[in-house]
């Protein structure tokens, strides 16, 4: 799960064993967790990860390397890792406004990004057919392609 959610981003200071070890500590030091099934640690790992990968990308903004300052290149385009790390915090915000929206839809994008599981998984994990998975699935990427696009 997590060398997936973390081939996309080559600029990242994590390694997939780094963001596993961070979700680990997360989960184990959460007071009485105690997974129900296969799916639910799966959900509650990928919650971890992204949460793990939020915060990552949120030190990275302020580190040291100019932190809230704007960085000018003479071409414009913003540096690989700030680019990654803006998009992940972007995509963050857009999955809590979606959330508030809609919890089901977010549950969703978060086990199917960040968890990797697949729609049959997350029919199961949700008790809904596979059909209202996919139909939900193509809402949320929908919306938020839409907000990311802004």
């Amino acid at each position: 799960m997590a060398s997936a959610v973390k081939s996309s981003d080559p600029s990242a200071t994590l390694s997939p064993t780094a963001l596993v070890n961070e979700a680990w500590l997360k989960l184990a030091g959460s007071p009485g967790f105690a997974p129900e099934s296969r799916l639910h640690f799966k959900r509650t790992a990928a919650r971890a990860m992204r949460q793990v990968l939020v915060d990552a990308a949120r030190r990275r903004k302020t580190q040291k390397r100019g932190g809230s300052d704007v960085l000018v290149s003479l071409d414009d385009s913003p540096p690989q890792s700030i680019a990654v790390g803006e998009a992940l915090l972007t995509l963050d915000r857009a999955l809590e406004e979606l959330a508030r929206m809609n919890p089901r839809q977010a549950i969703m994008v978060e086990s199917r990004f960040f968890g990797g599981l697949e729609i049959s998984e997350i029919a199961e994990l949700l008790e809904i057919s596979e059909a209202t998975v996919l139909r939900d699935w193509r809402a949320a990427r929908a919306w938020l392609a839409n907000e990311l696009g802004r």
